[in-house]
């Protein structure tokens, strides 16, 4: 049964990003270029960003990175948000920034800007990634096309990947003159080993989605649909598996595991310690127990 998609209702207020130059305002009127969109049903506690784009394959402007901006900071404080999804409405398209067969906007935009410009817009772009990393629930990017450039660093800063095998994925920057800023130094290493990144990276290779999972650039590959959007089914199938479990629990390993990734094993095992001790007092611990002594699914409400 296809699920019913709603508007998102924060719980929450948030504040409104500020005032915008008559330039911004005029891009800000055209459609929004993401949606979000909290699922219902089975699938409630999923929320998803829909990159919709698609004159640009969803590259990277100024206008699409404002809008992921805006939309992370109404939804990181609220607790309903189990599982946040990235997916494209754009078929055949994850996010291709730094495209050779369509050259994006966004390329546009930075052949207009002085280099100081560049530096500022690329200070953000990196500063998206890291909000998206930094994002306090599970994310999963649903890629179902082209993953290029700052495609693949939207990618890489979530937590889990999906591919369709027949996605194809990149950091080209090298190809264009140009080297990963947006995290993909970084974050490629710290996923394939530093060996296998910098290969990639030098070389501007495209992984298809097959060849990414055998690398454990993705973690799952799946054949593509007629409708081109498998990797957003088998994304959602994923967050499923993530719903039931308790949401205090998987936040806080989320941190554990991130932090802990940043330091020495000693200083990670203080890490793990201090987000334990934080998840004891909670009610889910306390439901956990009693679901295992009572034999029954436990009923988590993450506090």
């Amino acid at each position: 049964m296809q699920r019913v998609l709603t508007s998102l209702r924060l719980t929450r207020p948030w504040r409104s990003p500020p005032a915008r130059s008559c330039a911004s305002a005029a891009a800000a009127a055209r459609d929004p270029e993401i949606q979000v969109r909290a699922l219902e049903g089975p699938d409630k506690g999923i929320t998803e960003i829909l990159m919709n784009r698609p004159h640009a394959r969803n590259a990277l402007g100024n206008v699409l990175v404002s809008e992921l901006l805006e939309a992370l900071a109404r939804l990181r404080d609220d607790r309903q948000v189990r599982v946040l999804l990235f997916r494209s409405g754009v078929k055949g398209v994850f996010c291709a920034d730094v495209n050779s067969r369509l050259r994006g906007a966004d390329l546009k935009e930075r052949e207009q800007m002085s280099e100081a410009e560049v530096g500022v817009f690329v200070q953000r772009l990196r500063g998206l990634m890291n909000e998206i990393a930094a994002f306090p629930a599970p994310t999963i990017a649903a890629m179902d096309g082209y993953a290029l450039g700052g495609g693949l660093e939207l990618a890489l800063a979530c937590d889990l990947r999906v591919a369709a095998s027949s996605a194809v994925m990149g950091l080209i920057e090298t190809t264009r003159g140009l080297l990963p800023g947006a995290g993909g130094t970084q974050r490629l290493p710290r996923c394939l080993g530093v060996a296998l990144a910098k290969e990639l990276i030098f070389t501007g290779r495209r992984l298809s989605g097959t060849q990414a999972q055998a690398l454990g650039l993705v973690n799952h590959a799946v054949a593509q649909n007629e409708e081109g959007n498998a990797a957003y089914h088998r994304a959602r199938e994923l967050a499923q598996e993530i719903l039931p479990q308790a949401p205090i629990a998987v936040r806080l390993g989320k941190v554990a595991i991130d932090r802990g990734m940043e330091v020495d094993i000693a200083s990670g095992m203080a890490i793990e310690g201090m987000c334990y001790a934080q998840n004891i007092p909670t009610q889910d611990r306390l439901e956990g127990m009693a679901a295992f002594r009572e034999k029954r699914p436990p009923r988590f409400v993450g506090e």
